[in-house]
């Protein structure tokens, strides 16, 4: 592994710094994305149990908000209520922008380094390229281990980056498709606590 890196030029440490980074921003969303932290399946219910008995004190609140990016968005529009259907939607409009935001958070890293490391490899060909043209202007042809050291730098950054972009364009498409799911599934258990507490709808949460 050494040898290749060594191989592949100085380009290779942002490359490699990419694949760091890449690899720390998957685990960590993979681990922030969960549905257990983001949408529990059952809080809905959970909270309007509390509600209808009356126990839903600040305690519980603070609980509830800090449990999960649902549990914000409900405890934000049952904190806002009592003034009204439009005033309680607007405020679960405002805090859902909010951890939406903090959804997303790092995916735009993870996206710029999808695109910069085949850039990165491409560079890496086109350094290697010229050593080789300027070996063979100096030397002539005749030294094949000058020729093929510059080729082998061309190739390998140029895979190097490649192995580094494919996953990485995995992992953002990956996380954009997956925080979509989560959003909805959120947006349809708030439009369910509105229409509940304002009479509109049926305790059919299940």
């Amino acid at each position: 592994m050494f040898e290749l890196i060594t191989a592949g030029g100085w380009l290779m440490v942002p490359i490699l710094l990419c694949s760091v980074v890449a690899l720390a921003i998957g685990v960590e969303r993979f681990w922030t994305l969960r549905r257990i932290r983001v949408a529990p399946r059952h809080l809905l219910t959970e909270v309007w149990a509390l509600v209808k008995k009356g126990n839903l004190d600040r305690e519980q609140l603070a609980r509830i908000r800090n449990s999960s990016a649902l549990g914000q968005i409900l405890v934000a529009g049952i904190n806002n209520s009592k003034h009204g259907r439009e005033l309680m939607k607007e405020s679960i409009s405002e805090t859902a922008g909010k951890v939406i935001h903090e959804l997303e958070r790092f995916l735009n890293p993870l996206g710029t380094i999808a695109v910069i490391s085949p850039l990165l490899g491409l560079l890496g060909t086109v350094v290697g390229m010229i050593k080789v043209f300027s070996e063979i202007m100096i030397q002539g042809t005749g030294n094949a281990n000058v020729l093929a050291g510059g080729i082998s730098e061309a190739l390998i950054t140029t895979a190097a980056g490649l192995s580094v972009a494919i996953p990485a364009l995995i992992l953002h498409r990956y996380f954009l498709r997956r925080i979509d799911t989560l959003v909805v599934e959120m947006e349809q258990e708030a439009v369910k606590l509105v229409e509940v507490i304002h009479g509109d709808r049926d305790v059919d949460f299940e």
